[in-house]
C-alpha cells in the first residue's frame, strides 16, 4: 500500500501539486487520469522518488520515504518496477538481455538463476519464443510485454506504468490492460497507471484518481465514475460521443 499525505511540489514560482492525499492499495489497478498540465507526470515521479515534495509525505507499507536513509531509499527503489511510455527497451540487446538487465545490475544471482527468472517472466507474459529477438524484430505489443516482463523480473512490490497503451491498436491495448491487471492480482502488487486512455479506465479502473490543476478533483471506481455529478470529471470522461452514449445507457438502465 502507498499512502500519500498532503504533498506539494513546485518548480520556481509554478505550484504543480497542491496538497494531494490518497491511498493506493495492494492487488488493485490504481489509475491516474487528467488533462495535460494537471500534474499527473510530476505526481508519478514523486511516487517513484525522482522528485521530492516540499511538503507532505509518501508512505510505502509503513515506510515514510523522506525519513529513510540513502541506503534504505535505494533498497526501496529496487522494489519498484516501471513500464515506460515508449517501452524504453535497449535496441542493442535481445529480449532476454533487456529482461535480464535489472538482475545483472542489482542482484548477485548466478547465471543459471537469472536465466530461470527471465524464462519465468517471459512465459508469464506469453513470450516463450522471443528470447533471442531484438526489439526492432518484434511488434509494439510484444515490446510492451517485454517491458512488463522487465518491470516484474525483480519481484516488485510496486508497479508503475506510464501510458502503457500509447501507440497500440485497441485490441492490443486491451490485452496489455488485462495482462497488467492479472499480474497485479496474481502477485498482490500495488500498481499505479498514469493514463489518458478512457478504455483502460473502464476496463481495469478499480481505483481512479482524477487530477485537475494539481489538485485531487475526484476519486472513485470505474462504476462510480458514471454516477458522479462533478462537472470537471464528466467533461473529461465524456468528451467523446462513445462515452456520452455509455453514460446515457447507464442512466436509462438505472431509471
Amino acid at each position: 500500500m502507498i499512502e500519500v499525505n498532503d504533498i506539494h511540489k513546485s518548480f520556481g514560482d509554478a505550484h504543480i501539486l497542491k496538497g494531494i492525499s490518497t491511498t493506493f492499495e495492494n492487488g488493485k489497478t490504481n489509475l491516474i487520469i487528467g488533462q495535460s498540465g494537471s500534474g499527473k507526470t510530476v505526481f508519478l515521479k514523486c511516487l517513484l522518488g525522482l522528485f521530492s515534495p516540499e511538503k507532505g509525505s509518501i508512505v510505502y507499507d509503513g515506510k515514510t520515504y523522506s525519513s529513510l536513509t540513502e541506503k534504505e531509499k535505494r533498497a526501496l527503489r529496487q522494489e519498484m518496477g516501471m513500464v515506460f511510455q515508449g517501452s524504453a527497451l535497449f535496441d542493442s540487446m535481445t529480449v532476454e538481455g533487456n529482461v535480464k538487465f535489472p538482475l545483472e545490475m542489482f542482484t548477485n544471482q548466478s547465471k543459471s538463476e537469472m536465466e530461470d527468472r527471465v524464462n519465468t517472466v517471459l512465459k508469464r507474459v506469453n513470450l516463450v519464443d522471443a528470447h533471442h529477438k531484438f526489439p526492432a524484430e518484434i511488434s509494439g505489443g510484444m515490446q510492451k510485454r517485454v517491458a512488463i516482463a522487465r518491470a516484474i523480473v525483480m519481484n516488485p512490490k510496486y508497479l508503475f506504468c506510464d501510458e502503457p497503451n500509447s501507440g497500440l491498436d485497441p485490441k492490443t491495448a486491451i490485452l496489455i490492460d488485462n495482462l497488467i491487471k492479472e499480474i497485479t492480482e496474481e502477485f498482490d502488487i500495488t500498481t499505479i497507471i498514469n493514463t489518458h486512455d478512457m478504455n483502460s479506465v473502464m476496463q481495469i479502473g478499480e481505483k481512479i484518481l482524477f487530477l485537475k490543476d494539481g489538485l485531487k478533483e475526484w476519486e472513485g471506481t470505474k462504476n462510480e465514475i458514471f454516477k458522479t455529478d462533478n462537472e470537471a470529471v464528466t467533461n473529461f470522461v465524456y468528451s467523446s460521443d462513445l462515452f456520452k452514449k455509455v453514460r446515457q445507457m447507464y442512466i436509462e438502465e438505472r431509471n
